[in-house]
């Protein structure tokens, strides 16, 4: 079954060209994995500043795959004292039967 999920953070102020920079990096990294469906990346239109990103993946492997691909730590490292949160906020969805 496909693995999908939302991933939510909000850039600090004054950060915003770094996590800008980050996010292109990364998601031209994670949809060159095999089993990446999706890594789109949005920002709300009323907050620039507040990041969306839609991600999709082949199954659970392919997930943890991702999860253990070796530029997946330094990106979060990079990005956490960048951010409002603590870390990205994760929301996993199923499609609607």
């Amino acid at each position: 079954m496909t693995k999908t999920l939302f991933a939510e953070f909000t850039a600090r102020k004054g950060e915003e060209d770094d996590v800008a920079r980050l996010m292109r990096d990364y998601a031209r990294k994670v949809r060159e994995e095999d089993g990446n469906l999706a890594f789109d990346v949005y920002t709300k239109a009323s907050n620039p500043r507040a990041y969306w990103i839609f991600e999709a993946y082949r199954d659970e492997d392919a997930f943890q795959a991702h999860l253990n691909a070796p530029y997946g730590v330094p990106f979060n490292t990079a990005l956490a004292p960048l951010i409002e949160e603590d870390a990205s906020v994760l929301t996993f969805v199923d499609p609607l039967p």
